[in-house]
Formats: C-alpha cells, sequence, structure tokens
C-alpha cells in the first residue's frame, strides 16, 4: 500500500511538471506570437507615413490616412469580441494572422506595379489591416485569462504590454536596417513575414473552447445587445472607458503627425524617427524584467497614477518643444507612462468582467476606446495645416491633465467598490 502511495505521488509529480513546463512553453509560444505581430504592426507603421508623406508632402495627408486606418477597427471590434468568444481565440489569432500577412503583401505587389496609385493603395491596406486588427486584440484579450489566473494575471497583462512595446524597439530596428539595405517598399515583405511568423506561434497553444450557438444574425444582435448592456451597467469600466478615450485623443494627435514634426518642423532625418520608436522599445525590454519586480511591491493602482502623471506631463512636453532634444526625451518617457498605465488599465478591466462575457463586453469597450483615433487623426487633418499640430496636442494634453486628475481617482474608487461588492456576494453564497 505505502509503496502504491509512493508510486502514485511519483506520477503525480512527475505530471505536474510536465503541466508547468507546457504552460511555460504556451506562455513563451503566446508572447512570441503578440511580439511578431506588434513588430510586423510596427514596420508598417514605420514604413507607411514616411511613404505617404514623401509622396504628397502634406501634413493632412497623414491625418486623413490615420482616420481611415481606425475607422474600420471601431466597426469590427464589437463583431471581434463574438467572434473570439465563439472561436476562444487561438484559432482566430492564427487565420487572421495569415491574412494580415496576405494584406501587406498585396500591397507591396501593388505598389510595385502602379507606384502612381502608392498613396491610395497604402491607405486601402491600412483599412483592411485595422479591420482585421480588431479580432487579433480580441483574441489575446481572450486567451490571456486562459493562461493566467489569480496573481499570475497582472504578470501576464505586464508580459503583454511589454511585448508590444519591446516591438517599437524591434520593429523600427529591423526597419532601419532594411532601408539602409533595400529600400521602404521591401520593408512591407519583412511585415508580410512578421505576420505569417506571429500565426504559426501561437499552432501548438491550446485551443478555448468553443461557445454553444447556431451563430444567427438575430442571435448576433442579440449577444451584441447582450455586450453593450453588460458594458453599461458596469460603472467602473464606464469610467475607464471615457478616461482610455481622452488619453487615446491626444495621443492620436502625437502619433498622427509624428512622422511630419520630426522630419518636417525639426528637420531631423529620416533615422530620427526610428531611432525615437526604437529607445521606447528599449525601455519596454528593461520593463519586461522591471514591472513583476514592481507588481510584488507596489499595487497596480500606483503604477496607473504614477503612469498617467508621467504620460500627461510629458504630453505637455512635446506640445511646447523646440528641438528634437527636448522632443525625442519626452516622446519615449510618454510612451512609457502609457506603459505602467495600461497594466492598471488592462489588469483591473479583466477582474469586473464575468470570462464567458469577455469577448462581447470589451468589443464595445475597445470600440468607445480608440474611437478618439480617427478623430485625432481628423483634428490633424483639419487643423494641422492651420493651428498647427504641435500646438494642438499643447492644448489637448493641459486639458488631459486636469480632466485626468479628476477620473482617474474616481475609476479606482468604482473598482473597489467593484471588488468589494464581488467579494461579499461570494461570501454570502458560501
Amino acid at each position: 500500500m505505502t509503496a502504491a502511495h509512493a508510486a502514485q505521488q511519483t506520477a503525480d509529480t512527475t505530471e505536474a511538471h510536465h503541466t508547468a513546463k507546457r504552460q511555460r512553453l504556451h506562455r513563451r509560444l503566446f508572447a512570441c506570437g503578440v511580439l511578431f505581430g506588434v513588430v510586423a504592426e510596427q514596420i508598417v507603421l514605420f514604413a507607411v507615413p514616411l511613404l505617404i508623406f514623401q509622396d504628397t508632402d502634406e501634413v493632412s495627408s497623414l491625418g486623413f490616412a490615420y482616420a481611415i486606418e481606425w475607422l474600420p477597427a471601431l466597426l469590427a471590434y464589437p463583431f471581434a469580441g463574438l467572434l473570439a468568444d465563439r472561436d476562444g481565440g487561438t484559432r482566430l489569432f492564427t487565420c487572421v494572422s495569415a491574412g494580415r500577412a496576405v494584406v501587406i503583401g498585396g500591397a507591396l505587389v501593388g505598389c510595385l506595379a502602379a507606384p502612381s496609385l502608392l498613396t491610395p493603395i497604402l491607405m486601402t491596406s491600412g483599412a483592411l489591416l485595422s479591420l482585421l486588427m480588431a479580432p487579433v486584440r480580441m483574441s489575446i484579450e481572450k486567451v490571456v485569462p486562459q493562461l493566467a489566473k489569480g496573481t499570475e494575471l497582472a504578470k501576464t497583462q505586464g508580459l503583454v504590454q511589454s511585448m508590444e512595446v519591446s516591438a517599437m524597439a524591434v520593429g523600427p530596428a529591423l526597419a532601419l536596417l532594411g532601408v539602409a539595405f533595400v529600400g521602404k517598399f521591401w520593408l512591407l515583405a519583412g511585415a508580410s513575414a512578421a505576420f505569417l511568423a506571429a500565426a504559426v506561434c501561437w499552432l501548438p497553444l491550446p485551443r478555448g473552447l468553443r461557445s454553444a450557438g447556431s451563430g444567427s444574425v438575430r442571435e448576433s444582435f442579440a449577444e451584441l445587445a447582450l455586450g453593450w448592456s453588460l458594458l453599461v451597467r458596469n460603472r467602473p469600466l464606464v469610467l475607464l472607458a471615457v478616461l482610455n478615450f481622452s488619453i487615446n485623443l491626444v495621443f492620436a494627435t502625437v502619433l498622427s503627425a509624428n512622422a511630419a514634426l520630426v522630419t518636417g518642423v525639426f528637420h531631423a532625418p529620416e533615422s530620427a524617427y526610428a531611432v525615437l520608436n526604437i529607445c521606447v522599445g528599449v525601455l519596454g525590454l528593461v520593463n519586461l524584467m522591471v514591472i513583476p519586480l514592481l507588481l510584488r511591491h507596489f499595487d497596480v493602482r500606483v503604477l496607473g497614477v504614477f503612469g498617467l502623471a508621467l504620460l500627461c506631463a510629458c504630453l505637455v512636453l512635446l506640445g511646447i518643444a523646440s528641438s528634437m532634444l527636448l522632443y525625442g526625451p519626452a516622446f519615449v518617457a510618454a510612451l512609457l507612462g502609457v506603459t505602467y498605465f495600461n497594466v492598471f488599465n488592462r489588469t483591473q478591466r479583466i477582474k469586473v468582467i464575468p470570462e464567458e462575457h469577455l469577448g462581447k463586453v470589451m468589443g464595445p469597450f475597445y470600440l468607445l476606446n480608440l474611437l478618439a483615433l480617427p478623430i485625432g487623426g481628423l483634428l490633424v487633418a483639419g487643423a494641422g495645416s492651420s493651428f498647427g499640430p504641435q500646438r494642438l496636442v499643447a492644448v489637448l494634453a493641459i486639458a488631459l491633465s486636469g480632466f485626468g486628475a479628476v477620473m482617474l481617482p474616481l475609476t479606482i474608487r468604482a473598482f473597489g467598490r467593484a471588488f468589494s461588492e464581488r467579494e461579499a456576494s461570494l461570501v454570502g453564497v458560501e
């Protein structure tokens, strides 16, 4: 009996070891898939604005391109959330990442075949990539809680954020090498290969459970209505969505005009435009190690407050910078602030959404958050030439500083009450 018990214990220990090893492998493949996907996006974000600006020599064209790129994603997010819930996330990510590889590969062929149509081809491909980005983001949101539970959730969300920021080093660095050796057009081929690599990385991940349902139009609209209803009734999520919208509005003006500011206003070389993103990415790699350490000593709320304060201060500096010596460090530090704020943002919101309805709720949530991006692009398109994009950033940054100082404490308190009510209900059930 003792020998049998010992053998069973050994078998259990071996199985637990293999399970832990398999989970670590899955987390690494998950992170690599996210990294490859965002590296591809960063290569596209480096190449496309420069190609369009050089083709048109107009700041307004950058604003319109930014708005056109984001509008399809806004329409797609609620439906992408439904797809993620029904699919489980992994299959959807793999298929859509492969689709993005085809889109950007097709854009390269189109630009080489018809150089005179470069701008409309790149704008069209940007819109298609935006449409396909929605299911990718929803897949990541769906898979994170499948891979991480309890205290590992914040670390995994920090890992996702760090992968996204780290890609800002790898993507532009690869882009600079590509420009030096093969030219900007061929960067699109590199982006296509990176999208394909992202799809391959997620192939071995466990397939999430598919949700039951016929998938009829009536059922789909019923699920969309349920998602909106759950979101609207969730006070902390509504407050967080409003705060995210205000942050994204200011950042959209910065990102949509960044190429013009760096190469046009400050007359810096194209390499400086890439070096900015590389510096951000290097900090992202550092944060990959730093964030888990910070989470051992500080609550995610502290990271959220620090991140938003740093972001607002640096956005104001971007608006008043008179040279690249000030603009460059402020841009890098602003994205560092986004990194810390997003650890709070991503960790807290998942805790107040039932896992079975995560995609349904996160789709509308993303729509509200990202609605600011095309609006920011249109602001740059409309006021960039007359009012000036940098002055526009300064005004919006000052407004965000005051608004954020009021909204963030309200949001933190709302999440605290929601967590307390949930714990009280669980105690009542027991």
